[in-house]
This record gives structure tokens, C-alpha cells and sequence, in this order.
């Protein structure tokens, strides 16, 4: 078990450990894994993935943040979510940090795995870059998920991953790599993997 989760093993290549259950490495990701001993908070079920999308994209904003993208998956044979948001990165007047999580519901608990990296000096070159290749008409975009969402952090399409490949450095793009590599060697206990499902 690493750090009071289910989660029984991973590969931490490149990460030091900070404290339990927290690691960064030299690029600036720091990676954590969390349980919560309570009904996950999902505004709808996994296999529901428009209301999922919806509700995850409405609460996202109102937190002041912005979701990317909501996609589920397995993590270890286990049904989960995938997503990737943006908030303000704190304390500062530019800038924005990137998080990227699996969380693996069950019906009365969950254990989340997140992977973040903040923008540093620079900020907006991505964005800049991306939105002089499309133009200004193609960048900005309705969500995908919640069309009417009018929230304080907009869609556009230098989020997707389709750039990651121009921009290898950027936070984003690392927090996608992270979890690209590291979801597929994620184990979980199997009395954690034998709970019921969450509905």
C-alpha cells in the first residue's frame, strides 16, 4: 500500500519522494496519490459520460478553474475518470497550473492519483503560438461538454493535445506524458478492486 491507499504499486521512475505520498521530479511535476473514505463526489455515474462531462465542466467553473478534458478509462481493470484541468496559478496576476487525475471510484470511497505542473516565468507562448496558426475565430471555442459555460478560465484549442508534441516543455503536455506513462503501471489491492462499484 503507498501512503494509506489501495493503491499497491507504480512506476516512480524519475520521482523523488517529498513526503508520504507525494513526489516531484526535476521538471517540476509533482505527482500525489490520495484516499477518501466517503461516496465519491461525481455528479453522475461513469457510464453516463454526458452528464458526467457536464457537471464535472459547470463545477470546474465555478471554482474559478477550467476543464480540458473529461475521458474514463480503467485504471488496473477498474472503471475511472480521467481529467485534465487548468486553474489560476496562485499568487500570481499570469499564469496557470495544470492538473491531470485519475480518480477510481467505488461506491463508498475512492482513491485519486494526480499529476501537476505550474507555468513559470514565461507564460503564454502555447497559446500565443497556437492561436496565430489558426486564428483568432478557430481558437476560442464553445465547451465541448457544456456548450452555454461561460466560465472564467475559456476553452480553446492550444489545450489540446494535438500541440503537446510542439510544445514538449509545457506544463500541460508533461502532466499528459505523466499520466500517459504512469497509468499503465499502476496495481490497486484486490480487496479495493472487489468493492462495489460506484452508482
Amino acid at each position: 500500500m503507498i501512503s494509506m491507499t489501495p493503491i499497491t504499486g507504480m512506476d516512480l521512475t524519475g520521482f523523488t519522494e517529498r513526503e508520504p505520498g507525494v513526489w516531484t521530479d526535476e521538471r517540476g511535476l509533482v505527482l500525489s496519490v490520495h484516499f477518501f473514505p466517503l461516496v465519491p463526489d461525481l455528479p453522475a455515474p461513469l457510464h453516463q459520460l454526458e452528464p458526467l462531462r457536464h457537471g464535472l465542466a459547470q463545477g470546474a467553473a465555478q471554482a474559478g478553474a477550467g476543464l480540458v478534458e473529461a475521458v474514463t478509462g480503467a485504471v488496473d481493470g477498474v472503471p475511472a475518470l480521467r481529467q485534465l484541468i487548468k486553474v489560476p496559478r496562485p499568487g500570481g496576476p499570469h499564469g496557470q497550473v495544470f492538473l491531470g487525475s485519475w480518480t477510481i471510484p467505488r461506491a463508498g470511497c475512492s482513491t485519486v492519483l494526480k499529476v501537476q505542473a505550474a507555468e513559470g516565468a514565461t507564460t503564454g507562448v502555447r497559446e500565443a503560438a497556437v492561436m496565430a496558426r489558426v486564428g483568432p475565430a478557430a481558437y476560442f471555442r464553445p465547451h465541448p461538454y457544456a456548450p452555454a459555460l461561460r466560465g472564467p478560465l475559456p476553452y480553446h484549442v492550444a489545450d489540446h493535445e494535438e500541440w503537446d508534441a510542439h510544445f514538449p516543455d509545457h506544463p500541460l503536455t508533461l502532466v499528459r506524458a505523466a499520466l500517459h506513462r504512469i497509468t499503465p503501471t499502476v496495481t490497486l489491492h484486490e480487496q479495493f478492486k472487489a468493492l462495489p462499484a460506484f452508482a
